[in-house]
């Protein structure tokens, strides 16, 4: 068995499929739309009232945070700076999403101080649900994942940036807890994922960015 990474529940999984199916490559006439990022705030609507930063750090930039992971578990990001400011930020933080989420799962708990400082909303509940699904099946995880193939865009008003990249889990497996063996299968599609994660500025500045929205697209041709 290989541990694919972050498993998708049906719920994510469908709307992983509709934002797949709202962004075709095909010609749309030259809608305006075609370029939004889904599940971002472009500043084109006032809210109704403010957003509450859910499981937002007690100070604006969390250096105290720790997202360092076993040499069991090697999350390889191998990706190019954006030259952005803000899209470079995003995007670091992106892959420190990541590594909060294995350090849930390295420490058997969803409520590890990273996964609350780098999620919020959506994300957050995304984190806390692969953490879960890894503990309750009562596994920890093996080898390499890499990711790579990234790109960036942002919102017009600067407040969302969307990052977006390719994973590649045949090198990463499960490993279970009571008998330390881990599950390797043969290389597969099921291997490959592409993600599409939705960034946000935390609101009182200092250079954090948070995962709000996470979009999967599972078994991806295009990352292989």
């Amino acid at each position: 068995m290989n541990r694919r990474t972050l498993p998708v529940t049906a719920a994510l999984a469908a709307t992983a499929a509709l934002l797949l199916t709202g962004c075709g490559s095909g010609d749309d006439g030259g809608s305006k739309d075609k370029d939004k990022i889904a599940g971002a705030d472009d500043g084109s609507a006032k809210p109704k009232k403010s957003a509450d930063p859910s499981g937002a750090p007690a100070a604006d930039k969390p250096d105290g945070v720790d997202v360092s992971l076993p040499k069991s578990m090697n999350l390889v990001f191998d990706w190019a700076k954006p030259k952005d400011k803000d899209e470079a930020a995003a995007m670091n933080d992106a892959a420190n999403f990541f590594r909060a989420i294995y350090r849930g799962v390295d420490k058997r708990t969803d409520k590890e101080a990273a996964v609350t400082a780098y999620a919020t909303g959506g994300g957050l509940h995304y984190a806390k649900t692969q953490i879960n699904s890894w503990i309750d099946g009562g596994w920890t995880a093996d080898g390499t994942l890499r990711h790579y193939q990234a790109t960036t865009r942002s919102t017009p008003n600067g407040k969302s940036v969307e990052v977006a990249f390719c994973a590649d889990a045949s090198n990463f497996y499960g490993k279970e807890i009571k008998t330390g063996k881990i599950l390797k299968t043969e290389k597969s599609i099921k291997d490959f994922d592409h993600y599409k994660i939705v960034m946000v500025k935390y609101p009182t500045g200092g250079g954090l960015w948070q995962a709000s929205k996470v979009f999967v697209e599972t078994k991806a041709e295009k990352c292989q």
